[in-house]
């Protein structure tokens, strides 16, 4: 039995398609995390969003990337304890990140490191935490609901142009994906403080999202036919 990371194929297939090109210098950034606000009960696990892998992806080999995340059941373990299925969620940067500032940054990193001989620093999750903080084009902006309440959906359609919204549901809520380039003129200044003052908008900005699709505590997230 392994761990089940995709659970809509086709979901996630057009989740990709969606997805904005990368350029030769780009790659998304990925990551599966253990959270344990989905278990219920004593599971022994201590903070609530752990780690578990995390990796970069292009647009046409991301199927096959996630896919390899379905390894044996039971293998995914922190601090000697077994990582259940149900704690499972796959994220990722909902803009691609720049290889190049990336690499930049680490260097920085590796030298300030030798400086002050932090060896024990890990010199792989140091550069794949400079590449989680290098956001590329941005292309989308999310606005992140914490609460499955259509109401807070018509409300933030009053504020902006409903065709530059792409709306995901999520476990917990919705991920609102706001497309800068299609934002109206008529609400370029006026958008971003008047939905950040509604009720359950938790945050927003350049974070990582769901992936529709894929494993959310038991969860699968998907985009909204109508936004």
């Amino acid at each position: 039995m392994n761990y089940k990371i995709i659970t809509d194929e086709q979901a996630l297939k057009a989740f990709i398609d969606w997805l904005p090109a990368c350029n030769e210098h780009e790659q998304y950034y990925l990551c599966l995390l253990a959270r344990t606000k989905y278990l219920e009960g004593d599971h022994g696990l201590k903070a609530d969003k752990q780690q578990l892998k995390r990796f970069t992806s292009k647009k046409e080999n991301m199927l096959e990337k996630i896919r390899q995340l379905e390894c044996a059941a039971g293998a995914y373990t922190q601090g000697g304890i077994i990582i259940p299925q149900e704690a499972l969620a796959l994220y990722i940067s909902i803009n691609p990140r720049d290889l190049w500032k990336a690499t930049y940054t680490s260097l920085v990193t590796f030298a300030q490191n030798i400086q002050a001989e932090a060896r024990v620093k890990n010199p792989h999750q140091e550069v794949m935490s400079a590449i989680q903080q290098s956001c590329s084009n941005k292309y989308y902006i999310d606005i992140d609901v914490d609460a499955k309440d259509p109401a807070i959906l018509q409300q933030i359609r009053e504020y902006i142009n409903p065709s530059c919204l792409t709306v995901m549901e999520t476990r917990g809520g919705y991920h609102v994906l706001v497309e800068l380039a299609a934002v109206d003129p008529a609400f370029k200044k006026s958008w971003y403080p008047n939905i950040m003052k509604l009720p359950n908008v938790d945050q927003s900005g350049d974070n990582i999202v769901p992936v529709p699709g894929c494993t959310q505590g038991g969860f699968t997230p998907k985009f909204l036919s109508e936004t």
